[in-house]
């Protein structure tokens, strides 16, 4: 009974420990927000004061959005979980109260999505000690954009749950499961789509590396589980055609001729200057400079945990064959990032990696002059880019 009773107090301790951590980031927001703002922008919707921190960058996409619906192209770049989630708990918030809150209702709804049991559970999964899956859980605590995963109505911790909850039902080879997760979690944002990669891993890639042979069933099995995880990103771009492309009143838009027309692509390129290499400025060295820390640390990690596979070198908890999917997908995410893309979106993304938190317990074993570092930079920089938020700065 006793050793039953002893890791679910703990993980009673973690989730408390996760709340605290969610009032703590609303309050230094919050008293943030009573600063003069670099864009006075959120006193155009005369929010109550408890609300305003809750309205910056992306909310404000979101929150047209709910209210106009997709009128113009840079739009598209955001998916439409957001604003879902915004529309309905609006409605809840309104039934329960009376009052129309349209971003406190969201802001509740994110704060519900906490990752604090799936992230323990994934730890215990891939290291196989409870003692390490405790230390990657409280790191988990220190996100490096505390404002987009604890407090805004952000794609992010909508993506974040339910990246989590896919990958865990993976390891625990419920693939139907974790193939409706990722789909939800691809509602939310683009990268979504590398999500599927993980029952491709488990489904067809592993069994070949183990047999050398591909597993006829398991592929066939993977082929409508994976296609269902592309759903939301190509009914968000047929929407789109049809929203711009087609009917007779309609004069087709530029990218509509394009062989593959998606107005993702051409919205992240023209509005926000996504491509090859385009990021790759002076100007945007800070940004690689603020980036850095996450960057390095995933990985630096990732590519430990593959040259241990290489070596047959798996002794320790860290190099465990499991984590292998999670460390190419961590990979090609921030190389994704780092050529082709706003590399401080790491910031924000890293998260929902849980690789991000394991290499932070990496560093805490193994080197832990390093992990000390870590958290020193994720503290001080957690509360300064809080504090950046609230007033209205980027990054964000």
């Amino acid at each position: 009974m006793d050793s039953k009773a002893g890791p679910k107090n703990k993980l009673s301790g973690l989730v408390a420990l996760s709340f605290s951590a969610h009032i703590l980031v609303y309050l230094l927001a919050l008293v943030s927000s009573f600063l003069p703002l670099f864009d006075a922008s959120p006193k155009t919707f005369q929010l109550p004061k408890y609300s305003e921190p809750f309205l910056r960058w992306d909310a404000f996409h979101f929150a047209s959005i709910v209210e106009d619906g997709y009128i113009y192209e840079n739009q598209w770049a955001f998916f439409p979980g957001v604003p879902f989630i915004m529309r309905y708990s609006q409605q809840i918030i309104r039934y329960l109260t009376g009052h129309s809150e349209l971003m406190l209702g969201g802001a509740l709804a994110a704060m519900v999505c906490d990752t604090t049991r799936t992230m323990y559970h994934l730890s215990l999964h891939h290291l196989g000690s409870e003692k390490l899956a405790y230390l990657a859980t409280v790191l988990s605590l220190l996100p490096s954009s505390p404002a987009t995963l604890h407090l805004a109505v952000y794609a992010e911790p909508f993506f974040t749950y339910f990246s989590y909850k896919g990958m865990l039902s993976c390891a625990r080879s419920r693939y139907l499961k974790a193939s409706l997760y990722f789909a939800l979690a691809g509602s939310f944002r683009s990268n979504g789509v590398l999500l599927g990669g993980f029952i491709l891993w488990d489904l067809i890639v592993q069994p070949l590396f183990q047999t050398g042979k591909i597993n006829l069933y398991k592929t066939v099995y993977a082929i409508p589980l994976t296609s269902f995880i592309l759903m939301p990103f190509i009914y968000h771009q047929y929407s789109g055609y049809l929203a711009f492309c087609t009917g007779s009143e309609v004069e087709p838009a530029e990218w509509c001729g394009k062989t593959v027309p998606l107005i993702y692509s051409h919205t992240q390129s023209k509005y926000w200057n996504v491509g090859f290499l385009r990021y790759w400025t002076i100007p945007q060295l800070p940004n690689f400079v603020i980036a850095a820390p996450p960057l390095l640390s995933i990985m630096s990690f990732a590519f430990y945990n593959l040259k241990k596979q290489l070596d047959r070198n798996t002794d320790s908890p860290f190099t465990r064959s499991s984590i292998v999917p999670h460390a190419i997908h961590a990979l090609v995410f921030c190389f994704m990032l780092l050529f082709a893309a706003h590399v401080q979106i790491i910031l924000r993304m890293a998260a929902a990696m849980p690789i991000t938190y394991w290499a932070a317990a990496w560093l805490m074993v193994e080197y832990p002059k390093v992990g000390r570092w870590w958290i020193g930079w994720s503290v001080v920089w957690g509360v300064l880019s809080i504090a950046l938020w609230g007033t209205f700065l980027p990054p964000a």
